[in-house]
């Protein structure tokens, strides 16, 4: 078994980069329902004596920012559970819950307000968990909450400055946010008393109708660095054994709630960051003090034990904070990316013949990008797991459950993996919703969306984007007549050359998904497309419009540089319209690193095996991405010998090479570091040391220069008809209004799909 787990572990990681290659495992991202009717998904099963309607459950998505200063959900929160509730999941968890803020001072801003939904301390946060936990009931959903003893070295560093206090950990561990902060330990006598209080918030959930607690022990946060090696050094007292403050928790939940009561732990078999980072990991001051982690053999002891103190269910996964993007998959990582984990998990218990203390074999829940149904069904038949936990996917849409069941794969809204509005939003003060689906979390706000239209109207949509495809669909569904127009033969706009690399996969189950919704609302309502179609002023002056919405996109920044026009310089779009046009090519240069000019450098290195460099005026690549899936792709980019050189600029480029200006100082940050994020702009790190400038004219090899330097939004026309009156409404949205993001797209679409 040790040698089985080693093995598991190390292959995950090994294979996160290149396991498009194996074509079956490919096949598994598709929306398909060749195994329809799913019976497994939708059998019910016991936690402890509680039984569960259906094997789905919600995975926690980070609720914060939606609940009031004291920690109270607000109707937002309220009604963004009960959402998943209508849409048929069995089970929902809730996103991290502090508690306790006396201790890490990373929790709260000051006045011990904060971002997180609480449950300690004040009885009026009460009436919002009532209301969720029988909100879910009524749909036959149960509900779990969360509990965090504290966030410790992943928590938010501001409160040195802003409190005076050092953040917490299990020892005299860096900050992740800024390394040159430390944390300082927890006492033992503090230790306990978080252990009390969680006991004591358990109880209070158990008494208000919430039907289970959930502990958040994986990911890097404090329960991870009390029970991990790897951040726990201490030499002293009870919490020296590494699995003690664990332990501890789930017995006196025991202790305070009875023998019934479930209790879901969250784990991962191992942070794997030996496995990711290899010789890294003796030589960064950093990763060095990290290196003696918990390997899945003591995980799975571990977890064998926390079974004996009382825990009834588990989900597992692999990685934390300093390789992100492995808890947190993103869009390049492969589907269904845990499930041997979980599979190695339920073999162990079966062989060791591990039972809950309710005489049930222990629950294994999946996790890991599931959201496709056969996938899912399969790993269940299979019994790889016995529960398949879904996040992201509930988010985009909230009925996947219901869909799935009826069969009506193709109308599921699919997740595209790419964090814009969920997992992306928690580090620049927003709360999760998502890029897919307008209506997540602003189920408040939409009460009264699509109303049928009191007047009928002749509408325009110009472009048939996710802008477009949302705006005509949603208007044609309040009862409106409108017509699509688009140069392309089908739905998906830019989307569909960003789908092109092979780790794009989930882009092209949206484009399936945009096209299967415009001919689905075509039959139903006065919809009408036309597409290859050019549009311009006179067509639609001459269609005599109520109103028209230019989605029309936008069009590639070019820098004037001198051999900007040589046959050898391409566009990136150029490039995914013809990925051949690189066939040739030994030596190419991408201009420009932000997603588009990585995800073009990902797809040369690993589907073309073509040698390739990056270079970026910024010191950052990715730098307005989100964590997770700027880390994987940087990640992977090393591993495949993709050369990255920031603090640079394009001179000229010649018919053979390119002239970059580049900074060669020593206080140019390395491109290639994961371990810790990029902050904010609004953030400053006070310890950050200036660049200094030491720039050298470099002459770089270059037979194909792949131009990645953004794009403007083409507005002409929506200032063409607006000029000229065309219609008596003009809309612009999507890109050819700013942009270049699914998130604000499909929020533009609807708001004026819901407004004309």
């Amino acid at each position: 078994m040790q040698k089985q787990s080693k093995s598991i572990v190390k292959q995950i990681v090994n294979h996160t980069g290149d396991w498009f290659n194996d074509s079956a495992r490919l096949d598994k991202g598709k929306m398909t329902s060749e195994l329809y009717p799913y019976k497994k998904l939708f059998e019910p099963i016991y936690i402890n004596r509680l039984k569960i309607k259906n094997r789905i459950v919600m995975g926690p998505m980070g609720n914060i920012s939606m609940a009031d200063e004291t920690g109270k959900p607000s109707q937002k929160m309220i009604k963004y559970f009960i959402e998943r509730a209508k849409g048929g999941v069995g089970l929902i968890t809730s996103g991290m819950v502090p508690v306790n803020y006396d201790i890490d001072p990373s929790y709260g801003d000051l006045d011990a307000k904060g971002i997180f939904p609480r449950i300690d301390k004040h009885r009026t946060v009460i009436s919002g968990w009532r209301a969720i936990a029988e909100g879910c009931h009524a749909y036959g959903t149960r509900f779990f909450i969360q509990l965090a003893p504290g966030m410790g070295k992943v928590g938010n560093p501001e409160c040195l400055i802003k409190k005076k206090k050092l953040p917490v950990s299990a020892s005299w561990n860096p900050n992740w946010y800024i390394t040159q902060i430390p944390c300082r330990p927890l006492t033992n006598r503090e230790c306990r008393k978080i252990i009390k209080c969680i006991g004591q918030v358990a109880l209070d959930a158990k008494e208000i109708g919430i039907d289970g607690v959930y502990l958040h022990g994986h990911s890097g946060y404090l329960i991870e660095q009390m029970t991990d090696p790897a951040y726990n050094r201490r030499k002293l007292g009870r919490y020296s054994k590494w699995q003690n403050f664990g332990l501890d928790i789930v017995k006196e939940i025991r202790k305070r709630c009875g023998n019934s009561y479930p209790i879901h732990y969250r784990i991962d078999l191992s942070l794997a960051l030996m496995e990711t980072y290899g010789d890294k990991m003796n030589k960064d001051k950093t990763l060095k003090k990290f290196k003696n982690g918990r390997t899945a053999e003591m995980t799975l002891n571990y977890m064998e034990n926390l079974v004996k103190a009382g825990v009834d269910v588990f989900d597992v996964d692999l990685g934390g904070y300093e390789n992100w993007w492995m808890p947190h998959p993103p869009n390049g990582m492969p589907p269904g990316v845990y499930l041997e984990v979980a599979e190695l998990v339920k073999e162990y218990f079966r062989t060791k013949n591990i039972k809950s203390n309710a005489g049930y074999p222990v629950p294994v829940i999946a996790v890991g990008k599931l959201g496709f149904p056969d996938l899912a069904e399969e790993a269940l038949r299979k019994n790889k797991c016995d529960m398949v936990m879904l996040a992201r996917p509930l988010l985009a849409d909230p009925f996947w459950p219901k869909k799935v069941y009826s069969g009506r794969v193709k109308d599921i809204i699919p997740c595209i993996g790419d964090h814009e509005g969920c997992l992306g939003q928690l580090a620049i003060g927003g709360h999760p919703h998502c890029a897919v689906n307008p209506r997540t979390a602003f189920e408040d706000v939409y009460q009264d969306d699509m109303k049928p239209a009191y007047k009928i109207k002749k509408i325009a949509v110009v472009g048939a984007g996710p802008a477009g495809v949302v705006t005509a669909c949603t208007a044609a569904k309040r009862g409106h007549e409108v017509i699509l127009y688009d140069n392309k033969s089908k739905a998906g706009g830019m989307l569909i050359y960003g789908s092109v690399p092979k780790i794009k996969y989930e882009l092209s189950n949206y484009i399936d998904y945009l096209n299967n919704e415009i001919e689905k609302t075509s039959r139903e309502y006065k919809l009408t497309t036309m597409f290859e179609t050019q549009v311009n002023e006179e067509l639609l002056r001459l269609g005599k419009f109520d109103a028209i919405v230019t989605c029309t996109g936008g069009k590639p920044l070019i820098p004037p540089i001198e051999g900007a026009n040589l046959k050898h310089v391409i566009k990136g779009i150029d490039l995914l319209k013809n990925p051949y046009i690189a066939e040739d090519a030994n030596n190419i240069v991408v201009v420009g690193g932000s997603d588009v000019g990585c995800e073009i450098a990902y797809m040369l290195s690993y589907e073309m095996s073509k040698k390739v460099t990056v270079i970026e005026m910024d010191k950052h690549f990715m730098k307005k991405t989100c964590t997770s899936n700027r880390g994987y792709m940087i990640h992977h980019l090393e591993r495949k010998g993709v050369k990255l050189i920031n603090c640079a600029m394009l001179k000229k480029i010649s018919k053979d090479s390119v002239e970059i200006l580049q900074n060669l100082s020593k206080t140019v940050p390395d491109p290639y570091v994961t371990w810790t994020p990029v902050l904010p702009d609004s953030i400053k790190n006070p310890f950050s040391k200036p660049i200094e400038k030491e720039y050298k004219s470099i002459k770089l090899n270059a037979d194909l220069v792949i131009m990645c330097t953004g794009a403007r939004a083409d507005d002409s026309l929506f200032e063409k008809c607006t000029q000229n009156h065309t219609a008596p409404e003009v809309y612009n949205i999507g890109d050819s209004f700013s942009g270049g993001r699914v998130l604000e797209a499909v929020k533009a679409g609807y708001a004026i799909g819901n407004t004309i």
